[in-house]
């Protein structure tokens, strides 16, 4: 009597599994912990998998290297960024104080805000990986101010457009004097800051 020989398994199928969305925020956390502790250029993929618990080969089967990962980190932060904001607003905060609130635990962290800033001026040159998320988050930025608890409108001697760049600007340099007098109150700063600029003149009443 033949034995019957049995049917072959379908091959299977490679490519994404279910978990795959999951598993690659994990490891863009990871990406973004190691850029935030090391920088950009000093982080290795082999310190960013050994943080999400994979292999150095298992994670470039997710990504393809820094260069993809950076910009889905950074996306990522960004939306850490929004759920925080939007927290805080239901606290019903004074408008002024919101992106101070929102940039608490950054400053809290001298070494990510040296790798952050490293990393902005690293992000001017056209040909890096971050220049268009940080060009395109200068334009996000004007949107949230324009629609937000503190709306930033044109005045008299201003666009709009313009009190943003003021806005990103000091932002920047506040951390930066953050840096060499942690001391000062930055963010305090920043929120009087953002009190000036999003005030508008008192309107003149018409002559009787």
């Amino acid at each position: 009597m033949t034995t019957p020989v049995p049917a072959e398994s379908p091959p299977r199928r490679r490519g994404p599994s279910a978990s795959t969305p999951a598993r690659r925020a994990e490891i863009v956390d990871a990406a973004l912990a190691s850029f935030a502790e090391h920088g950009y250029e000093r982080a290795s993929l082999r310190d960013i998998a050994g943080r999400a618990g994979l292999t150095h080969a298992a994670l470039l089967r997710h990504f393809s290297g820094k260069d993809e990962l950076l910009p889905a980190a950074l996306a990522q932060r960004e939306a850490h960024e929004e759920d925080v904001a939007a927290q805080i607003m239901t606290a019903e905060l004074p408008g002024a104080q919101i992106l101070s609130e929102v940039l608490a635990a950054e400053f809290s962290d001298p070494e990510y805000q040296r790798n952050w800033m490293g990393l902005t001026v690293a992000a001017t040159n056209p040909d890096h990986p971050a220049h268009d998320f940080f060009v395109g988050r200068r334009e996000r930025m004007r949107t949230r101010f324009s629609d937000g608890p503190l709306p930033i409108s044109d005045s008299e001697h201003l666009t709009a457009d313009e009190k943003v760049t003021l806005v990103l600007a000091m932002v920047d340099g506040l951390r930066i004097q953050a840096l060499l007098d942690p001391s000062r109150d930055a963010l305090g700063l920043l929120t009087h800051f953002m009190r000036m600029v999003a005030a508008q003149p008192p309107v003149e009443e018409a002559a009787p």
